[in-house]
């Protein structure tokens, strides 16, 4: 993808220890390398910079030993959004360097295509985009109502007009098993990205009632306002929750580097 030569784009990527189902989960190795520096090496591919926002000295350390950039972080937050407002907001004060557009890229997703990245950045060609994320189209016949995966509602432009864990729309009038079958539904792929003044303001809002309902923030920024401008992509990530995952994720390896 060809960047805009006024804009500058960096890639954060919140990790931290503690987690219920997996913790210390970025410093388990796939291979011989850790996952922290899998996503990293991935997001070097397309990004100038790049940056582990985490708030775990071993995390930090890790990160320095391979040669990537780290940053420490507040234990406080909520979401990887709010610590990457804290990071970039850092960044910028160590380095001096203005940081215009941020991606925020799961930790967790060795294996992150990076035309997934360059597909989110494409979007900030439209001066008017101040968030944007990715969807992917689900297949015929695939299973539209697991409340993991997200799904999301555009209108005519791209942008999402809403996110919910239910299968939106209701088809009316049409058996469940087929519902994927006669309408397109989008699954939301959560690779997020946000103008820096725009992702300052948007951790300062407070919850809304949809994103309490939902367990989903993207539903607090559309609340208050803000438009979110999708990208369609073809690929889904592996996810590393749990420590099964981590095992399908070493099959996949091989195939994958």
């Amino acid at each position: 993808m060809k960047k805009d030569p006024l804009l500058q784009f960096a890639g954060i990527i919140p990790a931290r220890y503690a987690s219920a189902r997996f913790p210390g989960k970025p410093l388990v190795l796939i291979g011989n390398k850790p996952m922290i520096q899998r996503v990293y090496e991935q997001a070097r591919k397309t990004l100038d910079i790049v940056w582990v926002a985490t708030d775990d000295k071993r995390i930090f350390d890790a990160v320095s030993d391979f040669g990537g950039k780290a940053i420490m972080t507040s234990p406080n937050h909520l979401s990887g959004t709010d610590r990457c407002a804290e990071a970039v907001t850092k960044i910028n004060s160590e380095t001096a360097k203005k940081i215009d557009i941020v991606i925020n890229i799961q930790g967790d997703e060795p294996f992150i295509d990076p035309e997934q990245i360059n597909l989110v950045m494409k979007c900030f060609t439209d001066k008017t985009v101040e968030l944007a994320t990715l969807v992917r189209k689900v297949e015929p016949g695939e299973d539209v109502f697991n409340p993991n995966q997200p799904k999301v509602i555009l209108n005519s432009e791209g942008d999402a007009i809403y996110f919910s864990r239910a299968a939106i729309p209701f088809i009316r009038d049409t058996e469940k098993t087929e519902w994927s079958r006669n309408h397109v539904f989008y699954k939301h792929i959560g690779l997020y990205a946000y103008r820096s003044e725009t992702l300052k303001k948007i951790t300062l809002l407070a919850r809304s009632l949809l994103e309490i309902s939902e367990s989903l923030e993207q539903n607090r920024w559309i609340e208050n306002g803000y438009r979110i401008r999708t990208a369609v992509t073809t690929w889904e990530s592996i996810s590393i929750d749990t420590p099964d995952d981590l095992e399908k994720a070493k099959l996949r390896l091989e195939h994958f580097y």
